[in-house]
């Protein structure tokens, strides 16, 4: 099965404020233990979420006003920390098709590339006219472009960037090494037949 072109990601806003925002913050190492990614997203931001639920406020991701939403903003250096692949996979399970922020951690950015969860980044000034912009309509729609590097939003524009081997890989549906592994099985095989290593001894 061919991977998906990911040119463009459509839907509302969410953000979660600060810097270093790390794996264990992310989804923490107790819920590692699960076989399988599926179920992780139930997980994401677990204890911070608890933490301000028990000081009688609301954390993003439990707010009504915002249920639904594709698209998480942040800080700089988000998924710094250990390199668990389970923190992208919690952010994608949770509904996250695109991240916004200022900056990335390296192997949190490769983790997520390669599941098609688009890491894009922005300016600190404009990641803060979303934010702005999301909590005063949290209906309003974003586009994260990523053929013409920028996000659209409430009429407005904001440029973005992204390291091109990585654009070029979601934009022309390359971003899952392992599929197109899969998806060249035959050519793989064709190619393994004819090496006589593989191909067993000689008569």
């Amino acid at each position: 099965m061919a991977l998906a072109h990911i040119t463009s990601i459509t839907g509302r806003g969410l953000n979660v404020p600060g810097n270093d925002i790390d794996t264990d913050r992310i989804i923490p190492a107790r819920f590692l233990k699960a076989v399988t990614f599926d179920g992780l997203g139930e997980g994401l931001f677990y204890d911070a979420r608890k933490a301000v639920s028990a000081a009688g406020q609301v954390h993003p991701l439990d707010d009504a006003r915002f249920r639904g939403a594709t698209i998480l903003l942040s800080g700089a250096n988000f998924g710094c920390g250990s390199s668990r692949e389970h923190a992208p996979q919690a952010i994608q399970k949770f509904g996250f098709k695109a991240i916004v922020a200022e900056s990335y951690a390296e192997i949190f950015f490769g983790n997520a590339t390669t599941i098609g969860l688009a890491c894009v980044s922005a300016d600190r000034t404009d990641i803060a006219r979303l934010a702005a912009a999301i909590a005063a309509d949290p209906a309003m729609e974003l586009a994260v472009d990523l053929v013409a590097r920028e996000i659209r939003f409430g009429g407005q524009t904001v440029k973005l960037s992204m390291r091109d081997s990585a654009r070029d890989a979601l934009v022309h549906g390359r971003w899952d090494p392992i599929g197109e592994l899969l998806d060249g099985r035959e050519a793989v095989a064709a190619t393994a037949a004819g090496l006589p290593y593989l191909a067993g001894p000689q008569k």
